[in-house]
């Protein structure tokens, strides 16, 4: 998808240049998803049985099949809403996490979050919870909030990039 989009996006590039409206470009541009996509679905063929994702999944890992089985396995364990992360290992070996909830790669921001010093945890009692998808760069936007979140005397735990 992503080679596809990267020639969708050069020629466009060349055709804009040449005179071509680009208006009208991306209009045939959505037509022919719309096409292929409606075409796609026709000849799909769907995965009833871990075999069958196991199968897929191999071609996917370069016909690695142990890499296939475990791709199989965790489709099969979180379901076809839940989400696989695939990350690169430090060992020779391949291994298989199950997270339930939301894993975070690192901890709190500063040392002076920590309220247990003993065990250098952030520990809070009943915490309004504020998740944010993007890095804060303005503090002012979250004021409301904050005030908000002061009037009531609880704790804010902010999870943001």
């Amino acid at each position: 998808a992503t080679v596809m989009a990267e020639a969708i996006f050069n020629e466009g590039l060349k055709s804009v240049a040449a005179g071509v409206n680009p208006i009208q470009m991306k209009s045939g541009i959505e037509k022919a998803v719309a096409d292929i996509t409606e075409k796609l679905q026709k000849v799909s063929i769907k995965i009833r049985e871990k075999s069958e994702m196991a199968n897929v999944a191999t071609i996917a890992a370069n016909n690695d099949r142990e890499i296939g089985n475990l791709l199989a396995d965790a489709m099969e364990k979180v379901g076809k809403d839940g989400v696989v992360t695939v990350d690169e290992g430090k060992s020779l070996h391949t291994e298989l996490e199950f997270v339930e909830g939301m894993q975070f790669d690192r901890g709190y921001l500063s040392p002076y979050f920590v309220t247990d010093m003993t065990s250098m945890e952030a520990v809070l009692e009943d915490p309004y919870i504020l998740v944010f998808e993007k890095k804060i760069s303005n503090i002012k936007d979250l004021v409301p909030v904050l005030e908000a979140v002061v009037q009531q005397g609880k704790p804010l735990l902010i999870i943001a990039e």
